[in-house]
């Protein structure tokens, strides 16, 4: 730890953990002392990561199943957070669902998914978290992406739930930064996980390692966002591969 690293001991919460950029995410703030509690829908393997955090790095943890798309669990996902911790100084919104399709092909059910997962979720637990981030002067960091700022002709409805949550944060971070919160949006490109694994075309088998971004990459931004300390924010960081704008 370093004199400016504010984790040490915080209270930290990040959706969508078991996988990818939240397990790594996890990850990251328990090797910065940060006790962390993780949310996702499938409970053995938030145990098991849970329990691998408190053993390698001396952590305290919380395992909370929870489905984001589900008000109340994610009412009840911060009550249990605060009740063990007694604070919550930095969320992590990361959970996110991405389907494939054009408009014409993409069925009511898979458009709800999204909504569900991607809008409704983010906002159950920004609003449920807030009162407690500003008692912390806590850090809010939004996962959004590449497909959040430019169009993305192949999932539009995708693309809208990620320019959804920039708007949301940016508008959001307008409102409660006088009161002391932090909020940050971090937009990746390509990310090997197991993202498109609904449909059965997982990032992380269809590009070879080194390829496109890690996630722990991405973990360590959204850790040096989370660090940051008043009145300073992060407003935006944009990871994208270095080929990035050679495709358009």
């Amino acid at each position: 730890m370093t004199e400016t690293d504010t984790l040490d001991g915080a209270t930290t919460l990040v959706t969508g953990a078991t996988s990818g950029i939240g397990r790594a995410t996890a990850l990251a703030l328990a090797e910065r002392g940060a006790n962390v509690a993780l949310a996702a829908r499938r409970e053995e393997r938030l145990d098991s990561i849970a329990k691998t955090l408190r053993a390698d790095h001396g952590v305290e943890t919380l395992a909370v199943p929870t489905d984001v798309s589900d008000e109340a669990q994610v009412e009840r996902m911060i009550e249990q957070t605060t009740e063990k911790f007694d604070s919550l100084d930095v969320l992590v919104n990361n959970a996110g669902l991405g389907r494939e399709g054009s408009v014409e092909e993409l069925s009511t059910e898979d458009y709800r998914q999204m909504m569900d997962v991607n809008v409704d979720g983010m906002f159950f637990a920004t609003r449920a978290a807030i009162p407690h981030l500003r008692e912390s002067s806590g850090n809010l960091v939004f996962v959004a992406s590449f497909a959040g700022q430019y169009p993305r002709p192949a999932n539009p409805v995708y693309a809208a739930t990620k320019w959804w949550t920039r708007g949301f944060a940016h508008s959001l971070e307008g409102s409660v930064g006088p009161d002391g919160v932090a909020v940050t949006v971090i937009n990746p490109t390509e990310v090997r996980t197991e993202f498109g694994s609904e449909d059965d075309d997982p990032l992380v088998e269809r590009f070879d390692e080194g390829e496109v971004t890690e996630p722990r990459e991405i973990a360590e931004a959204i850790v040096f966002a989370a660090n940051q300390r008043r009145p300073t924010t992060v407003s935006e960081i944009d990871l994208y591969r270095r080929d990035k704008f050679s495709h358009f």
